[in-house]
């Protein structure tokens, strides 16, 4: 027996020695499967089993990938060492960089060795934890506002900066400067900062929402799969473009950024589709789960089984897609396939982490205790409450949303809007300025035209990591983006074209 633990816990305890190795605990990731770990903890209790055989259980969840590999070192300390449990619970509370666990272990420890009520001490805790959990889930949402206004201020930079060059580039005020030595602005260093630089600061930024947002989402790869073609078409188009002579005409000024956004929408509409499939089935789950244990606690309470309870929740509808699943649950439940083998076949249509360790915290609690209705009234409870602090996290992230839109107008309509004036004052005869050709400015406008659709098209995925979690949604944003950025540039460019024509 201590050799098969060993073994299925070999690749928990490998991971953990990596994040020791590099002197670095995933504490953060302690604390967002904490609530769930802890409501674990407190429905076995309630049913009569042992702390021991908790954490057994605990290293059979997959879903709790850090508390799997905790309980794994637990256990084995337990067995191979023959330490007793609230010993090795005290020493991991030492050890621990998250407060919140080792306030968890320690309270633990405290209420057994007093002969306290262990079940109600796990109730009181598990409201502390969520309490502290939709504190810090505001929190999160303040950090992320800064930073998308901290994006924001990158933008309204790189303006700045376009504005600059297109002065420098399209007007010989500047030429007494060059000839003192001064360095000029050519072409290349444009390149450089539209295509470069520019597109480098967007990726750190979205390094850094990686790592301050996570998604619900697990296991999402298809909008990634979905991409790997229509990139190729993409790519191997512009490439043809730029190297067949009889598609050149293509790169002319009122027809390239045309190319450039067919292009970026050809490689960003499939995946889009892929991926707001996906989010449509998980986001009906995640609002509905705790309107169907709600159910099932309430049949639970009239003395139905609680695998009947489980089939009188199914039949209820407007669930969404989500019914999908509760009609393959009542069809396997009535052929008689047990809750284990039914929550691996959920696995398989459902993606979305709070929903999954829900359904496989009911189905644990009534394999070891019989769902009973006050386990049942508790897991409930806590759904509901997950499910309050995810709403007000959607609906306080919305308006970044609607802050991406404005700023892509703005850049387009601000960048054509001062290229078409600088070159309608060229056209004055003024001291000291020469007047531009039409067609530097097209080709400047043409140039920086392509620019803005680019950092729009990046700024989609900076947009759909803070907004929903993971850049897959990216893909939704980017064409939403890049189409309003087009058609800002055309608006504006034809608009303001024909302004100063009639002026000039």
């Amino acid at each position: 027996m201590v050799k098969t633990l060993h073994m299925a816990s070999k690749k928990p305890k490998i991971l953990g020695w990596i994040l020791n190795l590099f002197g670095k605990e995933d504490s953060n990731q302690i604390n967002v499967e904490l609530p769930f770990a802890a409501l674990l903890f407190t429905l076995l209790a309630a049913s009569g089993v042992t702390i021991y055989e908790s954490w057994k259980k605990l290293c059979r969840i997959e879903l709790l990938p850090t508390f799997q590999r905790e309980a794994a070192e637990i256990t084995r300390q337990i067995e191979v060492l023959g330490y007793d449990p609230l010993t090795v619970m005290y020493r991991r509370a030492e050890k621990t960089k998250s407060r919140n666990y080792r306030e968890f272990l320690l309270g633990y420890v405290s209420a057994v060795r007093s002969g306290g009520n262990i079940v109600n001490y796990l109730k009181s805790k598990l409201r502390s934890i969520f309490e502290v959990q939709s504190a810090a889930s505001i929190r999160s949402i303040e950090r992320l506002g800064t930073l998308v206004e901290a994006y924001a201020v990158m933008l309204i930079v790189t303006l700045c900066s376009y504005i600059l060059f297109i002065v420098f580039a399209t007007t010989s005020v500047f030429e007494p400067m060059k000839a003192s030595g001064t360095p000029g602005v050519d072409t290349t260093t444009v390149c450089i900062l539209i295509f470069f630089v520019t597109p480098l600061i967007s990726i750190l930024f979205m390094i850094i929402a990686n790592a301050e947002r996570k998604s619900n989402l697990i296991g999402v790869k298809q909008p990634y799969r979905a991409v790997i073609l229509p990139l190729i078409i993409a790519v191997g188009f512009i490439a043809a473009v730029a190297l067949i002579p009889p598609l050149a005409s293509l790169t002319g000024p009122s027809l390239f950024p045309l190319v450039v956004t067919a292009c970026l929408l050809v490689i960003s509409i499939p995946p889009a589709w892929v991926y707001m499939r996906i989010a449509k089935v998980n986001g009906d789950a995640e609002s509905s789960m705790p309107s169907f244990l709600r159910d099932v606690t309430e049949a639970r309470k009239t003395g139905l089984s609680p695998e009947k309870s489980i089939i009188h929740a199914t039949k209820r509808t407007g669930y969404g897609r989500f019914c999908e699943t509760l009609n393959l649950i009542r069809s396997q439940m009535e052929w008689g396939v047990s809750l284990r083998k039914i929550f691996v076949n959920i696995k398989n249509k459902i993606q979305n982490w709070p929903v999954l360790v829900n359904f496989l915290i009911l189905v644990e609690t009534i394999k070891i205790g019989g769902g009973s209705a006050t386990a049942l009234e508790m897991l409930t409870d806590y759904s509901e409450k997950q499910k309050d602090v995810e709403v007000n996290k959607k609906s306080l992230l919305k308006p970044y949303v609607i802050l991406a839109f404005i700023w892509s107008v703005l850049i387009a309509l601000t960048t054509t809007m001062v290229a078409t004036t600088v070159w309608a004052l060229t056209q004055i005869s003024l001291p000291g300025s020469v007047a531009m050709p039409l067609e530097v400015m097209e080709k400047q406008i043409n140039l920086f035209s392509t620019g803005i659709i680019l950092q729009c098209w990046l700024s989609g995925f900076f947009v759909g990591k803070v907004n929903e979690g993971t850049f897959a949604a990216g893909f939704k944003y980017s064409a939403m983006l890049v189409i309003t950025a087009y058609v800002s540039l055309l608006i504006s460019q034809n608009f303001l074209g024909g302004m100063y024509a009639a002026v000039v």
